[in-house]
């Protein structure tokens, strides 16, 4: 797009370039994606790629000098009355417009998209042999051409469930949550799902994948419980945040190959920020362990 000697590209110029990879048609009806902010004719110098749209990835932002944020996460996703600077997301708001930094959301168009968010995931666990957990509907925008949500691959090798575990921790952003399993420790695995972000309702599609296990984020109590219970595959929780900030990488990639100047953030937006494990509780000697046969009747 801009070349030596050529004039930088407009908040318009990548805005197509965004759209051409992540039509804003593929995103959910729910989603709100798209040009947030930002006068379409403005000169883009910089383009900083964030996850989540916070007090610290703008300011971040401000600092590197970007004139366009890039955001996975909708900064408003839901209905508001009032943008005014009383309000968490007014003072983003009104911080970006008096700094003249364009904003601009690509959220469930850029899940879908091939090669999208969890494409990115997939490659940090060095999956191969890609495909979607859950493709894209017949008739729908996004349909064709390997698009949907999630991935199936292979691993490298066969690894245990503890392996795994451990691996994904190691390659993945670290966060104070880490990544924590469930299942049982000696499952071998070979094949697995991932999908970027809150991945619970993709459960049922990935027992019906017949993968040995699913990473995924946010994974709740009871739907994982339950899940185990009918013999689903095993269940790897990771910090939402880890799960999508390696797709930054891909999308500022795609950016710098139009021409296009990038600062990738790596700062953790992760609202939990603080991990212990428990301590091993000690074995109580005090208290006899039971007779094997102490449920019976007491012998004369």
């Amino acid at each position: 797009m801009s070349t030596t000697g050529s004039p930088p590209p407009t908040v318009a110029d990548v805005v197509a370039v965004l759209e051409r990879r992540y039509p804003p048609s593929w995103a959910e009806p729910w989603d709100r994606v798209g040009l947030v902010l930002g006068e379409p004719t403005a000169v883009v110098r910089r383009v900083a790629c964030v996850v989540d749209v916070v007090p610290e990835t703008v300011a971040e932002a401000l600092a590197v000098g970007a004139d366009l944020i890039v955001a996975h996460h909708p900064l408003l996703l839901r209905g508001v009355s009032s943008v005014a600077p009383t309000t968490f997301k007014g003072r983003i708001v009104h911080q970006l417009i008096k700094r003249d930094v364009a904003l601009y959301v690509a959220h469930t168009n850029a899940d879908v998209a091939n090669p999208g968010v969890s494409d990115a995931l997939a490659a940090r666990l060095g999956l191969t042999g890609l495909r979607p957990l859950h493709p894209a509907a017949p008739g729908s925008p996004a349909h064709g051409q390997g698009r949907g949500i999630g991935r199936i691959g292979e691993l490298p090798r066969p690894m245990t469930l503890a392996e795994l575990t451990r691996h994904a921790a190691a390659v993945l952003p670290p966060t104070a949550w880490g990544v924590r399993a469930a299942g049982d420790p000696d499952r071998e695995v070979r094949t697995i799902a991932v999908s970027g972000g809150s991945g619970d309702g993709f459960l049922t599609a990935a027992t019906a994948a017949g993968v040995d296990a699913f990473l995924t984020a946010d994974l709740r109590h009871h739907p994982a419980g339950e899940h185990l219970a009918e013999g689903g595959p095993a269940l790897l929780d990771a910090a939402h945040w880890a799960t999508e900030r390696p797709w930054l990488d891909d999308l500022a990639g795609h950016l710098r190959a139009a021409g296009v100047e990038t600062y990738v953030s790596d700062l953790d937006t992760d609202p939990w920020t603080v991990h212990a494990d428990s301590p091993t509780p000690p074995v109580d000697r005090s208290i006899p362990p039971p007779a094997a046969d102490d449920d019976k009747e007491p012998r004369p």
